[in-house]
């Protein structure tokens, strides 16, 4: 009788091709984009296909985004060459059976953190969907997991026994749940990138006891970390695990620099997770400067991470601007009060005020003191990085357009004793009237 977990090939010219599978709350992205990168150091052609687009090579598929055009492009890098394929599933595609249409090889969870649960329902059916790539593993793969996210337990009980674990993870993650085959002792962040210094361990003396990635930040150090072992799990030389990390480029809107003074950045966190570990790499690049947040909430999602958002912005920011993130057919006011909620309880304590055109005031007070700014607006990001590699001459009317077409009417938050974050945030009201209220109310 024959297993019921293998999974026939998606269509008969797809018989020979070995697929990466990559899901988790966050990090997908780019831990698919470097697994690409590596295969491609190593003499190999690869088909990709994340949530940015399809492609060959890192050269992008005209194909439409849906299941037919993810086959027409596998087909077709197919039948350029490539045998081996990077894929991010979302828990939405696995929760509709993805698993089971696509033969995966190599299984990788990154993290898991609250999201998507208004699609879902519950934590369990998240966290059921994303099972589903490990169940249906094939046969001889491997699981690539982290060892300090407590949901990788769950996850490596119900990965079938003849499917290897590898564990990798990084300290910042939390504590240590399994013994890792590939772990970094410390991770140093530059503007420049970031470079990681692996645990004595046979994996980590193949490659030389480091590795660095042109990304900035201790959650990308996770990332390479669990492309690095997919790849040497899938038999990729470990030279071509260096030279393929090292040459990886950032993926737009992953803590990408796009000025140097003042240090300039787009990042598309939107998790509370994301959010502070995002934070927390903006202010060890800042120093002794400012760290001055631009983030907002996208509508129709789960409302119940905005305030834990804003908390996390609220304890790391010098001055938080609170702004729409396609609301989509939710009230912009009532996004923007969930995550007001969460950065007063950051802050600690404040008062508020409203103001027109702060970001004006914002920006000219920071000439003189080293700063860096930080922009998170999802669907604003490629007009952000158009405005800011233009040096942010004009910060005010950049944003006025990239916004969803609001006025930069902002509320601001002024704590106490001059220590903490300064909040701005937009007003629906001030955009239709005109007017702005200067009334001053405390913050809780």
């Amino acid at each position: 009788m024959s297993d019921p977990r293998l999974v026939p090939a998606a269509a008969p010219w797809a018989e020979d091709m070995r697929t990466f599978g990559v899901t988790g709350t966050n990090g997908k992205t780019s831990t698919t984009t470097m697994l690409a990168a590596i295969v491609r150091a190593a003499g190999q052609r690869v088909f990709a296909a994340t949530t940015l687009d399809y492609s060959l090579d890192g050269q992008p598929l005209p194909v439409e985004r849906s299941w037919q055009g993810f086959l027409a492009a596998a087909e077709q890098s197919r039948a350029a060459g490539a045998r081996h394929a990077a894929v991010e599933i979302t828990s939405q595609s696995l929760a509709r059976g993805y698993a089971k249409r696509w033969r995966f090889d190599w299984s990788v969870f990154t993290n898991l953190s609250p999201d998507h649960f208004k699609s879902h329902g519950s934590w369990e059916h998240y966290l059921a969907s994303k099972a589903q790539l490990f169940v249906h593993t094939s046969p001889g793969g491997a699981a690539i997991l982290n060892a300090r996210d407590p949901a990788a337990l769950l996850l490596d009980q119900v990965t079938p026994a003849d499917v290897r674990r590898v564990w990798y993870g990084v300290m910042s993650r939390g504590p240590c749940l399994k013994e890792h085959d590939l772990e970094a002792v410390s991770v140093r962040t530059s503007v420049d990138g970031t470079a990681l210094t692996l645990a004595p361990s046979p994996l980590a003396e193949a490659l030389g006891g480091s590795l660095q990635v042109a990304y900035v930040g201790e959650v990308f150090a996770e990332n390479a970390l669990a492309a690095t072992a997919a790849a040497l799990s899938a038999g990729l030389p470990a030279a071509a695990v260096c030279a393929g990390l090292a040459s990886c480029p950032v993926v737009p809107g992953r803590f990408e620099v796009l000025g140097r003074s003042p240090v300039a950045v787009v990042d598309y966190a939107h998790t509370p997770d994301a959010l502070e570990r995002t934070c927390a790499t903006a202010r060890a690049l800042a120093g002794e400067g400012r760290v001055i947040v631009v983030f907002g909430a996208g509508g129709d999602t789960d409302a119940g991470k905005r305030e834990p958002m804003g908390e996390a912005v609220g304890r790391a920011a010098d001055i938080a601007v609170l702004t729409t993130d396609n609301p989509r057919r939710e009230d912009p006011r009532q996004i923007a009060a969930h995550l007001r909620a969460g950065l007063t309880r950051g802050a600690g304590r404040g008062s508020w005020r409203r103001q027109t055109d702060c970001w004006r005031s914002a920006w000219r007070s920071s000439w003189r003191t080293p700063v860096t700014w930080w922009w998170s607006p999802a669907r604003a990001t490629s007009r952000a990085r158009r405005s800011a590699t233009r040096r942010c001459r004009s910060p005010t009317a950049r944003w006025s357009r990239s916004c969803s077409g609001w006025r930069p009417t902002m509320a601001r938050l002024e704590p106490a004793g001059g220590e903490g974050p300064a909040m701005l945030a937009e007003s629906r009201t001030a955009r239709r009237t005109g007017r702005c209220s200067t009334r001053a109310r405390r913050g809780g």
